[in-house]
């Protein structure tokens, strides 16, 4: 996936979980901040930033924060990157030959990230962005996500209905080397995951290619449960 018309600033706070002050050029201005997960870890004072600027005059924020860097690692940290780079790399066979591939496919009263087909099963694969790193491990959630445990839990029984499923961990960086959940912060969501992987979920996990402009999937990274 790629941004158009990309730019660096430096940032200095987070008035709000919407809202990022950066510096750029010239004064501090304010810009939209594209997750809404806690990142404290990478917004700090003074961490060089990446913004995506508008092609919309009548936008309250003319920016929005896409990447920053955290030491030498260079972080995606919007939110709709995940679910973007993961449909590039699904029908370009990341999983294999895929028909039907579509996304925000409903069932029942959730909305699943991709439904696909493949050799006449259906499959749901359910992305999960992971922003979250400590001395090369990627932790998913860094706050806890009601959300994720719910459709975890559904995929685990539409497992044993024979339904294919996946949940697939992009995490939006290059670097760790292992993934795991976030005990600390969310246990039901790691206790879903074990259950899940019990009953024939599949879970993988994914570094990716940053740049300022772009990200992709690229190599699978080990998953420690």
């Amino acid at each position: 996936m790629q941004y158009s018309h990309i730019e660096p600033a430096t940032f200095l706070a987070r008035p709000n979980r919407f809202v990022a002050t950066v510096r750029g050029k010239g004064e501090p201005f304010a810009v939209h901040v594209k997750n809404t997960g806690r990142c404290a870890e990478l917004l700090v004072p003074g961490a060089r930033v990446y913004l995506e600027r508008s092609e919309n005059p009548a936008r309250k924020t003319p920016c929005d924060l896409v990447a920053v860097e955290k030491g030498s690692l260079l972080v995606n940290m919007d939110s709709a990157a995940p679910n973007a780079a993961a449909k590039e790399w699904l029908a370009a066979g990341g999983l294999g030959p895929l028909g039907a591939l579509r996304a925000e496919y409903k069932l029942g009263d959730s909305r699943f990230d991709f439904y696909a087909e493949q050799a006449g099963q259906k499959m749901l694969v359910e992305v999960k962005g992971c922003t979250l790193e400590t001395e090369g491990y990627a932790r998913f959630p860094d706050a806890p996500t009601l959300r994720g445990l719910k459709h975890v839990n559904e995929l685990a029984a539409l497992a044993g209905q024979g339904w294919r499923c996946c949940v697939l961990i992009v995490i939006q960086m290059k670097g760790p080397h292992t993934f795991g959940p976030n005990w600390a912060t969310h246990p039901a969501f790691g206790q879903a995951l074990r259950r899940a992987v019990a009953a024939g979920v599949q879970l993988l996990a994914y570094d990716c290619r940053v740049t300022p402009k772009s990200m992709a999937l690229d190599q699978p990274v080990r998953v420690e449960l």
